[in-house]
């Protein structure tokens, strides 16, 4: 495991290809070395809009509820298979009556059981301090306490896991860190056009 040291109360990361291109939806967790963790409480919704899920990727410290509010006049069927978080909430339009708590850390893969091109990803953390590129491959992760972290990235269509990196956090402004990632590009999945149906 490296050493960088990242410096500052703040913490920069850019992911890229291997061919240099900005990659989206990386998940990057920074997990304290030692010390007490602290669990934030956050509010944290994955909507179905226009028959997807939004955002297609959430990261969430293990303990949090989540909402699956149906913005859609349509139902949906949401689940999950995954070990980390085996779920089920049938047929519904609206908000459901209670959140879901996801209580293991690990991946999670949702869908529809209605509409099986709907597809999205929670990673479940212990670390507070985490955070997702966006379209320009930056994650910039704030309020980081001084001190030694082990830095990980995932992504949903990583084709082999990244070695964790160890970085330190400093008194001094934060510099950009520079990684790699092998990432597939997304398949296009059918979306069939809307009907008048209820589902």
């Amino acid at each position: 495991m490296a050493a960088l040291d990242a410096g500052g109360a703040g913490f920069e990361v850019r992911v890229q290809s291997q061919a240099g291109a900005p990659i989206e939806d990386v998940a990057v967790v920074l997990e304290p070395v030692s010390g007490r963790v602290p669990q934030l409480k956050a509010q944290v919704s994955i909507e179905q809009r226009d028959r997807e899920f939004v955002p297609y990727l959430s990261i969430v410290q293990k303990g949090a509820a989540v909402n699956f509010p149906n913005r859609d006049t349509l139902k949906h069927h949401v689940y999950s298979f995954s070990p980390a978080k085996t779920f089920e909430i049938k047929l519904y339009a609206g908000q459901p009556a209670q959140p879901v708590v996801f209580d293991k850390a690990g991946e999670v893969a949702l869908g529809c059981n209605i509409h099986d091109w709907m597809e999205a990803h929670v990673l479940v953390v212990d670390s507070p301090w985490f955070g997702k590129t966006g379209a320009d491959g930056i994650v910039r992760i704030a309020q980081v306490p001084a001190g030694r972290y082990r830095l990980r990235t995932w992504h949903p269509r990583q084709k082999t896991a990244a070695a964790a990196q160890e970085v330190v956090i400093g008194a001094t402004p934060a510099r950009r860190t520079e990684l790699a990632l092998d990432v597939a590009p997304r398949e296009p999945r059918h979306k069939p056009p809307a009907d008048s149906g209820s589902y």
